[in-house]
């Protein structure tokens, strides 16, 4: 997994390359400036010290501030945040910048929508997989300062047993079987089903947590009374906003959401430039 400072470098490499054409023919390297990002509708902020370290990282003198923090709701027509210093090196790192914390601000500004649904509830919202190759680690976090929380990171911290891995073991029951046998204890072990059989194999089997994958609101109910609080129920697949609330009524434990990372739409901000 890329650090952040690595994701920085490439990204700043993918716009830069060989060098700024446009700046460095029309901007002196000397020239001095501050630059204010406009909020330019309202969401919930995530990334600032990702977008500040975006300008350290290009030119270590160039001054980041900042009335806000991660998670703080902003409003349209405020300043997000400002940079001073050499406008060269600001007009060259403002669109990675952007980039980052406009993508990460979306992030967080669907998830709160989701979180806020289920906020007199006890269900929580999880994110999935479904990340951008190498930004999984920002795109996680931005989830969890939207009020949202994390399912597995990836394939090496969590059994999830699928439809595939059941079909390549020959049933629900062999591939607990043997997930049990190769991982220790303290690893819970949790089984995807998509029918009322593939759920009663699923319980006979003991496994920690169960997902229902794309059932109707009418079979969730039917699953959850089946399930009985033996084990963590979570909802996976076709969850909207819209039918969020009626997901949640059913009685279950995590609603996981693909859309938060995959379909967030990216808050929209600018940057305005001025001379010193």
């Amino acid at each position: 997994m890329h650090s952040t400072g690595e994701l920085i470098d490439i990204a700043l490499k993918e716009d830069i390359g060989c060098g700024d054409i446009t700046t460095d023919s029309v901007v002196s390297p000397h020239l001095t400036g501050l630059g204010d990002v406009m909020a330019k509708d309202d969401f919930v902020v995530a990334g600032l010290g990702v977008a500040r370290s975006v300008f350290i990282q290009l030119d270590s003198t160039v001054d980041f501030s900042t009335d806000f923090k991660d998670g703080d709701f902003i409003k349209i027509g405020q300043v997000v945040f400002s940079v001073q210093g050499k406008l060269a090196s600001i007009l060259k790192a403002e669109r990675t910048a952007l980039n980052f914390i406009q993508r990460l601000s979306g992030i967080a500004t669907l998830t709160h929508a989701y979180v806020d649904r289920l906020k007199n509830t006890h269900v929580r919202v999880v994110d999935t997989r479904k990340t951008t190759p190498g930004w999984r680690a920002l795109e996680k976090y931005a989830v969890k300062i939207g009020g949202g929380s994390n399912h597995r990171m990836g394939l090496y911290d969590g059994v999830l047993i699928k439809d595939n891995h059941i079909a390549a073991c020959g049933g629900i029951l062999a591939a607990v079987a043997r997930a049990r046998k190769e991982v220790h204890h303290l690893v819970k072990i949790e089984v995807e089903v998509t029918n009322p059989q593939e759920l009663t194999e699923a319980l006979s089997a003991g496994v920690d947590v169960i997902m229902l994958d794309n059932m109707t609101p009418e079979q969730i109910h039917k699953a959850v009374k089946q399930i009985n609080g033996q084990v963590l129920v979570e909802v996976s697949g076709n969850v909207t906003l819209d039918n969020l609330s009626q997901l949640a009524e059913a009685g279950v434990d995590f609603i996981s959401v693909g859309a938060l990372t995959h379909s967030a739409k990216s808050a929209d901000m600018s940057m305005k430039i001025r001379k010193q």
